[in-house]
């Protein structure tokens, strides 16, 4: 009855090293800290990341040109002052409307 059994088996499945490789490449795509799975998550959130760093980056220098025209622009650098922190000059009275 043994003889049977052992005949159904092929034959890559009765050299151990084989059997090594299998469970080598078994344990490494699903049990193994870095796992597949994990890869997959990981290459997912740097994507996210990268998106952030090039948004991020664009702003940087959009507010860069801003600074740049303020500090250039002196009409520009009043009419920020005044619409941004509502400063006056000494003649002036200034009128807040505020919607309810």
């Amino acid at each position: 009855m043994v003889e049977n059994i052992t005949g159904k088996i092929p034959p890559y499945l009765k050299n151990r090293y084989s059997i090594v490789v299998l469970f080598f490449f078994v344990w490494m795509l699903f049990f193994d800290q870095n796992d597949i799975i994990t890869q997959i998550k990981l290459k997912k959130r740097l994507n996210k990341i990268e998106k952030q760093k090039e948004y991020y980056n664009k702003e940087i220098n959009r507010t860069q040109n801003e600074l740049d025209n303020l500090l250039n622009d002196d009409a520009k650098l009043e009419k920020f002052a005044r619409e941004k922190y509502l400063m006056k000059k000494k003649d002036e009275d200034l009128f807040i409307i505020t919607n309810e």
